[in-house]
């Protein structure tokens, strides 16, 4: 399953951030974030629930870009 958000980031460093914390959260099969249109594209792995996946996504990112936002 493919699911495209909303994010709130400041500049294109802290949204690579954004994207390797996701890339390594459990259940993210892939994600790409991209600045100039802010959002993030998620492809889960199979049997994952995406709203608890993106919960733990949001607070990865949290760590390496505390003001950021995922909007879900």
């Amino acid at each position: 399953m493919k699911k495209t958000y909303k994010i709130e980031v400041d500049c294109a460093n802290c949204a690579n951030k954004m994207e390797e914390a996701a890339n390594k959260t459990a259940g993210v099969k892939a994600a790409t974030v991209n600045f100039m249109t802010l959002k993030m594209n998620v492809e889960f792995e199979e049997g994952a629930d995406p709203k608890s996946v993106m919960e733990t996504v949001l607070k990865n990112c949290k760590k390496v870009e505390d003001d950021c936002e995922i909007f879900f």
